[in-house]
């Protein structure tokens, strides 16, 4: 059941494939001559390219400490808003439950 069928082509009677044969014999090749040098070819030296160096004055080093505390200071100041926005949406959702829940008791206790 699990095994792959695998579909049987038969040949035609009469039209078996003939045999190949090969037209020269090993004996006719002549070896050939070999041409190529054997020395390694050379590399060229690759030239030592030295990066520059990162040399920071008095007042750079001010500028980026102070552009990378005004970042810190941003991306808190963000963040802080985001979880105050929740936290308002929070406080009053719950404060509509509350008073949806006090009009539905006040409804059931008239009848």
């Amino acid at each position: 059941m699990f095994r792959p069928r695998i579909p049987v082509n038969p040949l035609p009677t009469g039209l078996a494939t003939p045999l190949v044969r090969p037209t020269t014999t090993t004996s006719d090749i002549e070896p050939t001559a070999c041409h190529h040098n054997d020395a390694p070819a050379p590399v060229p030296a690759t030239p030592h390219i030295q990066a520059p160096a990162v040399r920071l004055t008095p007042a750079g080093l001010v500028t980026v400490v102070a552009g990378s505390a005004g970042l810190v200071l941003i991306v808190g100041t963000v963040l802080v808003s985001m979880l105050l926005a929740v936290a308002v949406s929070a406080a009053s959702i719950a404060v509509c439950a509350v008073v949806l829940r006090s009009l539905l008791n006040g409804q059931h206790k008239r009848r």
